[in-house]
């Protein structure tokens, strides 16, 4: 399988481009979304911001129907909060690359990014994101490290890196197991 299409964002519009792949990848197969990325980038307008952030819930609706894409209401809001949040980076920092570059920490980033971002999530999310973004963070760990600390074992996105950086990419192959987060029911004990 190839791996995820890799963009190195220049304008506004790679960088939401890049949100909007993380956020509708979610949960999904990286080949369908790619093989629908086309469609979702004709109908969000090339991800240019200033469109994307005037859209209604008519423009969300309308989305929403389009036999192109994956029909997620909700991702589709958030594409267009997400728009929004990218126009005020730009206001508070001049660019979006002044702003990637000023975070002294990896944590500091990953908790900015999904502070901001609909759907961004503190692992895969922001490490996406950051990663794809080139940001500039003394601490930016490897997809190794990270895959480590996070008990994540993406595979598309360790293809991703791979391909990037030209090299053999290690970590964990498959991702820990995560407890739990329902309570057990006091007379079955069942979740």
């Amino acid at each position: 399988m190839p791996s995820p299409r890799m963009i190195h964002p220049n304008v506004p519009a790679d960088y939401l481009n890049v949100i909007s792949r993380a956020v509708f990848s979610a949960g999904l197969s990286w080949a369908f979304v790619d093989g629908k990325w086309d469609g979702f980038e004709d109908a969000f307008e090339g991800f240019d911001p200033l469109k994307v952030a005037a859209y209604d819930d008519i423009a969300i609706d309308r989305l929403t129907a389009d036999p192109r894409l994956y029909a997620s209401r909700k991702k589709m809001a958030a594409t267009v909060e997400n728009a929004k949040a990218l126009l005020a980076i730009e206001r508070e920092f001049g660019t979006i690359r002044v702003w990637l570059d000023s975070f002294k920490t990896y944590a500091d980033a990953t908790r900015d990014v999904s502070k901001r971002f609909k759907y961004l999530s503190k692992t895969f999310g922001a490490y996406y994101f950051l990663y794809i973004s080139g940001a500039k963070i003394a601490d930016f760990p490897t997809f190794e490290a990270w895959s480590e600390q996070t008990g994540e074992a993406h595979p598309r996105m360790r293809e991703l890196v791979a391909s990037n950086e030209g090299r053999d990419v290690g970590g964990p192959r498959t991702k820990k197991a995560q407890p739990s987060r329902r309570k057990r029911s006091p007379r079955t004990g069942a979740h």
